[in-house]
């Protein structure tokens, strides 16, 4: 079938990640045909230029006001439009859908989300004044939900020297044996610079590996020159494609992460982590955060119940690092759990076999 994809991209990279993810895997793995309009296409190009070139052009990049010219000239028109979180298709696009003799599938593609009510809505038709048949597909994690994008699945990932990304080989050499490595991608509200003082007092060593803009963003939200002891050492890495931060997050100990993508990417990298869920007015993301923390601590430890809560709350290291040992076995079971559910094949899979 002929996908549309339609991005806009509102948090930095999360959004055109988690559509790039799909069309290489309705490409790649599901033989589908696909073409992403995204209104930041340089974001989208760099996530998806680590991509192997096989795979890459599969899938047909288009800035997003390419789309009216596109679906004049195709030959074909979609079989089904994707409106990635609720984006609002262009206008002259939306009309040439209507007088084409083929009437294309719209899918409103949500946010993943924890929250129980999804289960209720996932699939359900949204009629149009329009007329085109259009549905709302949730992303999830429990059963009759949309699944999560689990494509490359990160256990082919090893933790020899010659598999390191050539884009942060030279950092990588920085890194210390004796440290554990913690990685960075966090919103500009995340007081990390008081936790990343709080870590060094915990008496071991611990490389920080902060992503493209993490450094700046730490020394504007202290607003000083940020004092650390010898045990913690900064390290940043450039802007890397999708495959090499998937690389990143296999091979730390724990991830600090935002978003959707790396949120589960993190998960099923099998590491602890902190999810710095993006913070919104009404506190709706606190309802979000919770929700997704019943069904991922379901069958936890009571230790491992409380580091975990604390650190998603950004409580000090000192107050639960203790139990990170524990945490990462729990983390490795959640893993497993995971790719369990999706054995099926993920939201992929769920969206071809929903559609036809």
């Amino acid at each position: 079938m002929r996908w549309d994809i339609f991005c806009q991209i509102v948090d930095n990279y999360g959004d055109a990640g988690i559509c790039w993810r799909l069309a290489r895997s309705l490409t790649s793995l599901h033989k589908q045909d696909v073409r992403i309009f995204c209104d930041d296409l340089p974001t989208l190009n760099l996530l998806a230029s680590g991509t192997e070139e096989t795979i890459r052009q599969k899938v047909d990049l288009q800035p997003w006001e390419a789309s009216c010219g596109h679906l004049r000239q195709s030959v074909t028109t979609p079989d089904v439009v994707i409106e990635a979180f609720g984006c609002d298709l262009p206008e002259q696009y939306l009309a040439g859908l209507l007088i084409a003799p083929k009437k294309p599938v719209i899918i409103n593609l949500e946010y993943l989300s924890a929250e129980p009510w999804i289960v209720d809505f996932h699939g359900k038709a949204s009629p149009q004044a329009h007329g085109l048949p259009k549905y709302f597909f949730f992303p999830g994690f429990q059963d009759k939900t949309g699944g999560i994008l689990i494509d490359p699945i990160p256990h082919r990932f090893n933790q020899t020297t010659a598999s390191i990304p050539k884009s942060i080989k030279d950092i990588w050499s920085q890194l210390r044996s004796s440290a554990s490595k913690i990685s960075v991608f966090c919103y500009p509200s995340a007081p990390l610079g008081k936790w990343l003082q709080d870590l060094g007092s915990l008496g071991r060593d611990f490389d920080i590996v902060l992503t493209h803009g993490q450094r700046e963003q730490l020394s504007l939200s202290t607003g000083r020159p940020l004092t650390l002891p010898p045990s913690i050492q900064l390290l940043t890495i450039p802007f890397v494609s999708q495959d090499e931060y998937d690389w990143v997050l296999s091979q730390c100990d724990f991830n600090i992460v935002r978003g959707e993508d790396s949120f589960v990417r993190a998960q099923l990298a099998g590491k602890p982590f902190i999810w710095h869920i993006y913070p919104q007015e009404d506190h709706a993301h606190e309802v979000k955060l919770e929700a997704f923390l019943d069904l991922y601590l379901e069958s936890a430890t009571d230790r491992v119940k409380t580091a975990s809560i604390a650190a998603m709350n950004w409580e000090l290291p000192s107050q639960w690092f203790d139990s990170i040992d524990d945490w990462n076995e729990h983390s490795k079971a959640w893993r497993i759990q995971l790719l369990q559910k999706q054995k099926d094949g993920g939201l992929a899979v769920r969206l071809v076999s929903f559609v036809a």
